[in-house]
């Protein structure tokens, strides 16, 4: 289903892609990165893999195609593929509240414009899923700025891989109000995690076996998971952080001495049997599995024989379903991406104008990262799908998703 060819018969110049090879080299001589890897299709066959470095500094082990990785939010994808097979069903549509499905959520609020303490509340509309979707229903994540974020900061509300089931913590999520009303801005946010209990609501299945069945099945993607697959906790990463603090504390980050300072191990780590399914960045698993959900996304809905979605659908949720770009909507939140030329579909942001993002790509590229500095893109004016793993968290270290695309698109010559 996805092949093999040389580079030159897809239109890249081999010399041109040395220095792709050559750049991720220097980040692990930098120590920026303790290793890395990439993968490239064109047309459906892999053109380039490159892996560098270590998985693991301790050990000594090797960074290689195969090695797994925490892949944190491009979880959202796939979980909004999920949604996305269940609304072709006919099981549910976009503009419904998603207090028909968690009942916590039946009368929110928000903050009012300029609250400065959490009392102060107006009633709101509940959001909908496709809010939810789009990252404009009003919630929020512990490291963005703001009020709302401190409040969920100290609940400890980040939806971590050992953090119980997921029905309890998206009931602690409703008990809050919203940083704001509903569709009227644009904050990433824990949304797609309540996605993720919506589809365990109306399939009555854990949202682990949902995609088991439904996506990683279908696909082959036999070593992704919410827990790290047995038999391949040898090639599971360490994750590694420069900050002095919390890997995930934006808002008290400081860059400390070690740049490669370790976080999490193989042993024991909540990864190795996840109690939180978490459909906004729980998701484990290797380079050439996320190129076959990338791949599907790019052929219009399906691999091989195994149709997920129709390409209508597929080209509904990659298209812009923001009035604007993401800047646009006033976002005070981090983001995996630029948010000048950008827009968002379902799960994933979307290029609107490639000189306003200020980054080589093509009008509707479909894209997305996670917080351990992983990151893929499909282009589907140039038939391109690249996957890139490492595990640095945060990603907001270095510029790095902006210079792979430079250099795959400097590659790319017909």
């Amino acid at each position: 289903m996805i092949g093999t060819a040389s580079p030159q018969d897809r239109g890249f110049d081999s010399n041109r892609l040395a220095q792709l090879s050559g750049w991720m080299d220097q980040l692990v001589v930098d120590r920026k990165y303790a290793g890395c890897g990439v993968l490239i299709a064109r047309d459906g066959d892999v053109v380039f893999d490159h892996a560098t470095g270590l998985r693991s500094i301790a050990s000594g082990a090797p960074f290689e195609r195969d090695t797994v990785a925490r892949i944190y939010s491009m979880t959202k994808p796939v979980t909004t593929v999920a949604l996305m097979m269940l609304v072709e069903r006919g099981l549910v549509h976009l503009d419904a509240p998603v207090s028909n499905f968690i009942p916590a959520f039946k009368h929110c609020h928000a903050l009012v414009p300029g609250a400065s303490t959490m009392d102060q509340v107006e009633p709101c509309a509940t959001p909908t899923l496709h809010q939810l979707a789009t990252h404009t229903s009003g919630l929020s994540y512990p490291f963005n700025p703001g009020l709302l974020p401190k409040e969920m900061d100290a609940q400890d509300l980040m939806f971590k891989a050992n953090q119980g089931a997921l029905a309890d913590m998206a009931d602690q999520v409703a008990a809050l109000p919203l940083a704001f009303q509903p569709g009227t801005r644009w904050e990433y946010s824990v949304s797609i995690d309540i996605l993720g209990r919506v589809i365990e609501v109306i399939t009555g299945q854990t949202l682990a076996d949902f995609l088991q069945t439904e996506i990683l099945d279908p696909l082959c993607m036999s070593e992704t998971g919410f827990s790290v697959i047995p038999g391949t906790e040898d090639r599971f990463a360490d994750l590694y952080t420069p900050l002095e603090g919390d890997a995930m504390a934006l808002n008290q980050a400081k860059i400390g001495a070690e740049t490669l300072r370790l976080v999490d191990t193989t042993e024991g780590s909540p990864f190795l049997n996840a109690s939180m399914h978490s459909g906004g960045g729980g998701l484990v698993g290797t380079m050439d599995d996320y190129l076959r959900f990338a791949e599907m996304m790019r052929r219009g809905g399906a691999l091989g024989d195994m149709r997920l979605l129709s390409p209508r659908t597929v080209r509904f949720m990659t298209s812009n379903h923001l009035p604007g770009d993401i800047a646009s909507m006033g976002p005070m939140s981090f983001a995996e991406q630029p948010m000048d030329g950008m827009g968002f579909g379902l799960g994933g942001a979307v290029v609107l104008d490639p000189a306003r993002a200020r980054c080589a790509g093509s009008v509707g590229d479909f894209s997305w990262g996670g917080m351990a500095s992983t990151f893929f893109w499909i282009d589907p004016v140039e038939n391109l799908s690249v996957v890139f793993f490492t595990q640095l968290s945060p990603s907001s270290s270095y510029p790095t998703r902006p210079q792979l695309k430079a250099l795959v698109h400097a590659a790319l010559i017909h």
